[in-house]
């Protein structure tokens, strides 16, 4: 049985090992994109190490959930905030969802349905207006989910990862 909660700031160490372990997962072992072994680790480091998360925990305009077991452990999270996507129409006062990530142990339960319900109602009373997200271009099952969600394909742009550029499609509900 997996809960969802609030993450807090004494989750940032396990938390920072639940995000780089579940990019690797979806990026590394499910895409295989071939990241440069040195941009990679210096963009893991700067979007998943602890001092990043707990950041990210104690910003007040962000709200991280975690799916845990009965025992506590950690297997998917979302996470939200303002919106920094390159698009003329997003803005810092509209809301983002940044990322929805499961492991492996937790695709398939309907744990990434629930954490973007949570998700969507803490943007919907927080950031009313437009939901946006970001998208790999590569992620068509992330790109049906949204979809499915009202979700629409409004632009693109280049992520980077060091040297390396992803294809981003910028998604906007409402």
């Amino acid at each position: 049985m997996l809960t969802i909660r609030s993450a807090v700031p004494s989750d940032a160490a396990v938390l920072s090992v639940l995000k780089l372990t579940a990019f690797r997962q979806t990026f590394l072992d499910d895409f295989a994109v071939p990241y440069p072994p040195a941009d990679l680790a210096v963009f893991e480091q700067d979007s998943y190490g602890v001092e990043r998360v707990a950041a990210e925990l104690a910003d007040p305009s962000h709200a991280t959930w975690v799916a845990e077991t009965a025992d506590g452990q950690m297997l998917a999270y979302a996470h939200v905030g303002p919106c920094k996507l390159p698009h003329p129409d997003a803005s810092a006062d509209q809301g983002e969802l940044y990322q929805l990530y499961a492991l492996y142990a937790a695709q398939g339960q309907g744990i990434g349905r629930a954490l973007m319900d949570v998700a969507l109602d803490w943007l919907a009373a927080e950031m009313p207006g437009p939901v946006w997200l970001g998208v790999w271009s590569g992620n068509e099952r992330a790109q049906a989910v949204y979809a499915k969600r009202d979700f629409v394909k409004v632009g693109d742009y280049g992520f980077r990862v060091g040297a390396w550029t992803d294809e981003e499609y910028i998604y906007r509900r409402g």
